[in-house]
């Protein structure tokens, strides 16, 4: 499909005030380059073989940008696909263009630190054997992981082995944010991240061309291995091998639980995801807790003050570094004032009693602020970011009565095509729009008719067709993404969720398993039901006692269990293999992984009011 003479117009318009006559980021994206890979796809561990990443998926992006894409992004795109091991600085290397993120290797006196192992075991052990390829067989020393996202720490057993004795160093709160963030509301998440870096969409200049991160994600399996060492505070020191790394506590921007550390002897900063060549996410559109764009702002200020000086050199674990003194500086502090203007701004507006909505329709880029190529929303996006930092403060309700009860959208859309005419009388509305190049007027009346008559083939193609001229004019990749998976649906049905966190679930803890059982209680069914559940726990040492009432999952430790109640002994690994349906109870009763004092059908009971989640849900029809 061809981009419309509205949407080229859009684009030539949006383009007008890009900062063409930068192009050190092509020069930065290249420096230190020094050699890719032969083996050009990446296959799964597993006996499938399946590609989980392809370095050559994206060559199209060589090609000049055409009409079915934003030049900004485009420019991104290609920036993004310079795959290979560089060099930062002498001791400090980087493979990129293997994941959404980067891998860093940090060279020690007699091995290696690695920092943020991607995603999948595949893509991880890949990187690893580029950078030992060239760089020799250095033993892994220590492990850091940045950030509590699965993009930072997801490879790490296409690395090292948990029970090899490899130091793992991670922020304070960790593990809680690692698995809380993806499990509890994991099912929806994973969905609406298909959308987000298009996992299903074909790599083409009319299709998925990256994520502004990154390309996309890698679909190999995740890992996680727990951390050993917990940072606890900013300021603290740990030697590794004779490689002094000095952290940075950032908790509450960019994730939950972050950290940033500097290297004195390299007079490097590591900035993990904190600062990148774009605008970030305050709220992401697969969904996630809302982050602070004020504190994000405030530790950007206090790395400035704490390292600036004595640094030459600012990398991260997305994008290229940033060179020189002063141009690292910079750098920092124009990230800093993006994220605090984004946050001051809203705010005034807020206080003014405009809406999400309204801010983001008139809250625009200061010229000084765009003139920068990283400050760009290929990830993020002001739109988006603004409404972010209005649901932080005030929540779903602007305080409109009107919208405080207002019906459901298939209930709405019925009304809504009544009021109009019917369905038909809608449909020329949207077409018309459509022909006037009011995509997003076309898109809200399609989206009426579709919650109305999921199934009506004319709705389907014009509103795939508005959605895919939407993406075509979008500089934020996600936005682009979000619109073709819409579209993709429309004319091939749903996807699923590509991408997968199922790895995750070893990870959790007694209490996070616990309440990912809770989550999913069908409360209704439930309602009547009565159960109490003992459990004794080998490896950590933990007595619970569990009880469902009134539909609601209760849990907490106890010093003595009732002797009147059913109680299991088993271990950590083994109760997760039930909850996830690898390990049947008769199976490990008789092999003695489980024994049980009482009757053990309390657990079936206990396991029938839980809810079995859809990872198909519909989005863009009822």
């Amino acid at each position: 499909m061809t981009a419309t003479a509205a949407t080229r117009a859009s684009i030539e318009a949006s383009s007008a005030h890009l900062p063409l006559s930068d192009t050190a980021d092509f020069a930065d994206a290249e420096r230190g380059f020094i050699a890719r890979s032969e083996h050009r796809q990446i296959a799964s561990f597993d006996s499938s073989g399946r590609i989980v990443w392809d370095l050559d998926a994206y060559r199209f992006l060589d090609a000049p940008c055409p009409d079915t894409a934003h030049p900004s992004l485009w420019r991104q795109g290609q920036l993004l696909i310079k795959d290979g091991l560089f060099e930062v600085v002498p001791g400090i290397y980087q493979v990129r263009g293997y994941d959404l993120s980067v891998i860093s290797f940090i060279e020690t006196d007699s091995g290696v630190v690695v920092v943020d192992p991607l995603i999948s075991i595949e893509t991880a052990a890949a990187a690893f054997t580029l950078y030992r390829e060239h760089r020799g067989e250095r033993p892994v020393q220590a492990m850091i992981y940045t950030h509590s996202h699965a993009d930072h720490f997801g490879g790490a057993g296409g690395i090292i082995r948990a029970d090899e004795g490899v130091t793992v160093i991670a922020p304070e709160g960790f593990l809680e944010h690692a698995v809380s963030e993806n499990i509890f509301a994991g099912t929806a998440m994973t969905r609406r991240a298909g959308y987000m870096y298009g996992s299903a969409l074909q790599r083409s200049p009319e299709g998925q061309i990256g994520a502004g991160l990154g390309q996309t994600t890698s679909t190999g399996e995740v890992s996680l291995i727990p951390p050993t060492v917990s940072i606890r505070h900013t300021g603290e020191e740990v030697m590794i091998d004779g490689k002094r790394f000095v952290f940075q506590l950032t908790p509450g921007t960019e994730a939950p639980a972050e950290l940033n550390f500097y290297l004195p002897q390299s007079r490097a900063l590591c900035t993990a995801e904190n600062t990148s060549h774009t605008l970030h996410n305050i709220v992401t559109l697969r969904g996630a807790q809302v982050r602070d764009a004020r504190a994000w702002a405030d530790y950007l200020t206090e790395t400035i003050q704490l390292f600036a000086d004595e640094t030459d050199v600012v990398f991260a674990s997305h994008h290229w570094p940033t060179w020189g003194h002063d141009r690292a500086v910079d750098f920092l502090a124009t990230q800093r004032d993006l994220y605090a203007y984004l946050h001051d701004q809203t705010l005034r507006l807020i206080n003014q009693g405009f809406t999400g909505p309204e801010i983001a329709e008139q809250l625009a880029v200061p010229p000084a602020l765009e003139a920068a190529w990283h400050t760009h929303g290929y990830y993020g996006s002001f739109s988006h970011n603004v409404k972010g930092v209005y649901q932080r403060y005030l929540g779903w309700y602007d305080g409109n009565p009107a919208n405080l009860w207002q019906h459901p959208p298939q209930a709405r859309a019925a009304r809504y095509l009544a009021a109009m005419g019917g369905l038909s009388e809608a449909l020329a509305v949207a077409a018309e729009a459509f022909e006037q190049g009011d995509y997003r007027w076309a898109a809200e009346v399609l989206n009426h008719i579709l919650f109305v008559a999921p199934d009506h083939a004319e709705a389907r193609a014009l509103q795939a067709e508005t959605f895919t001229q939407l993406a075509y004019g979008c500089e934020n990749g996600t936005w682009r993404n979000v619109y073709l998976a819409g579209a993709h649906e429309l004319r091939h049905g749903v996807f699923g969720t590509p991408v997968s966190a199922a790895g995750l679930v070893w990870g959790l803890t007694v209490e996070q398993v616990f309440s990912s059982m809770a989550v999913r209680v069908d409360g209704p069914a439930a309602w009547d039901r009565h159960v109490r559940i003992g459990w004794v726990f080998s490896d950590t040492e933990q007595s619970i006692l569990m009880e469902l009432r009134n539909g609601t999952l209760i849990f907490y430790q106890t010093e003595t269990l009732p002797a009147d109640i059913t109680t299991f002994t088993l271990d950590r690994r083994t109760l997760i293999g039930l909850v996830v349906a690898t390990v049947d109870l008769p199976s490990a009763l008789g092999d003695g992984r489980v024994s049980v004092t009482g009757d053990p059908s309390d657990l079936a009971a206990l396991m029938s009011v839980l809810a079995p989640v859809d990872p198909d849900f519909p989005i863009v029809t009822a």
